[in-house]
């Protein structure tokens, strides 16, 4: 069995997709259907060369049945890949990237919250502000409070750990050479959001409708949304371990005045008997502080140990590609000038099965060696 390997530089020119929409599925597949039918009209609309890439990370609801048939419905525009696991969604959109051959490439939901017909303005947006990234910003959540307060306080870590005023979102839009950065990354506890202001400051954003879901539930518990939390702080940024030598010289520093003051006091005589509770305390909070300040340090270098250990980012069990070149752009909405063909993305990632699209499909030839995969997330 073959291990799928990005398309050639001559492949990718020959298919000549312009716009890329990478769905990583989970939840309920029953929307997948209706919602990459308006993808392919919004497309159309725009006279893009268009696919769409879908990304079976795991899903209990048996979603692959229906990506396959997607698949054969469209061919030449549906790609599918499908994960052994659930290694969350960050991972999947990770190996979902480097399945892509578009210029640019858009990044969606596959509850059907992110309305395809909002694509135009972030494509807009690029167009208008330069930018090499651009978020699409929900005019307002449409998910319980509890959630809304959930993915409120992770955009506050995400922008205090990261230093900047960028508002994150799962429905953004990308320009090629961002993706060919981001996929250089090659560990397993992974951000996408993160990796994207690692790479570029160009980002911009724009308003766009959040519809309510429209089948199933959030993959992301109260749970799951503190620990890509715990992600973002530990994998982008040292502000704990800063955090926690801040702490730590304020209690030495006030551990040393608190011992001035007794010895003032014992001098003058003012201290008859030993307090026990300022003993109690002060060890109390000390340590509270080291083990606050290990736990940190744990976190570190347990991420470096699996890192090390080259736990994989993702794993495939089978790959279904397009097969055929994109589909032209009509004669009433010719292809942009201002697009160019597309590039090939550096291969990395694992995988035990490709299943051609239909006979006579050339398997992508093997990596080579020490090209293997290493890559959570948060989307199961």
């Amino acid at each position: 069995m073959s291990l799928p390997s990005q398309p050639s530089q001559a492949e990718a020119k020959d298919a000549g997709v312009d716009l890329t929409i990478e769905i990583p599925v989970y939840g309920p597949p029953v929307v997948l259907p209706g919602l990459v039918e308006r993808l392919a009209g919004v497309a159309g609309q725009l006279g893009l060369r268009w696919e769409v890439v879908l990304v079976d990370d795991a899903s209990p609801y048996g979603a692959w049945e229906v990506i396959q048939s997607l698949h054969e419905r469209y061919p030449g525009q549906v790609q599918a890949v499908q994960l052994m696991r659930n290694f969350g969604q960050h991972n999947a959109l990770m190996c979902g990237l480097r399945f892509a051959r578009g210029q640019l490439i858009v990044t969606m939901d596959d509850d059907g919250q992110h309305p395809p017909e909002e694509i135009p303005k972030l494509l807009n947006t690029l167009q208008q502000t330069g930018a090499d990234v651009v978020y699409g910003v929900p005019e307002r959540r449409r998910h319980p409070w509890w959630r809304n307060l959930g993915a409120w306080l992770v955009i506050r870590f995400f922008q205090w750990a990261l230093q900047t005023r960028v508002t994150p979102s799962a429905f953004r839009l990308m320009r090629r050479p961002v993706a060919e950065a981001i996929l250089r990354y090659p560990y397993h506890f992974t951000h996408l959001d993160g990796l994207i202001l690692w790479n570029t400051t160009r980002v911009a954003e724009v308003e766009v409708e959040h519809r309510p879901r429209q089948q199933g539930r959030s993959g992301y518990s109260f749970r799951k949304l503190a620990t890509l939390a715990l992600n973002v702080f530990t994998n982008f940024s040292l502000l704990p371990l800063q955090v926690a030598s801040v702490l730590g010289l304020v209690a030495a520093a006030g551990g040393l005045l608190l011992g001035l003051m007794y010895l003032g006091l014992w001098l003058a005589g003012q201290i008859a008997v030993p307090g026990y509770a300022s003993t109690i305390v002060a060890i109390l909070v000390l340590g509270g502080l080291q083990l606050l300040a290990l736990g940190i340090l744990g976190e570190y270098l347990g991420r470096v140990h699996l890192n090390l250990n080259q736990r994989p980012q993702y794993t495939i069990r089978h790959v279904l590609p397009s097969g055929l070149p994109a589909q032209p752009a009509t004669q009433d909405h010719p292809r942009p000038a201002n697009l160019s063909a597309s590039r090939p993305l550096p291969p990395r990632g694992e995988a035990v099965n490709v299943i051609p699209a239909q006979a006579g499909t050339q398997t992508p030839p093997r990596p080579p060696a020490g090209e293997g995969g290493i890559a959570e997330g948060n989307a199961g």
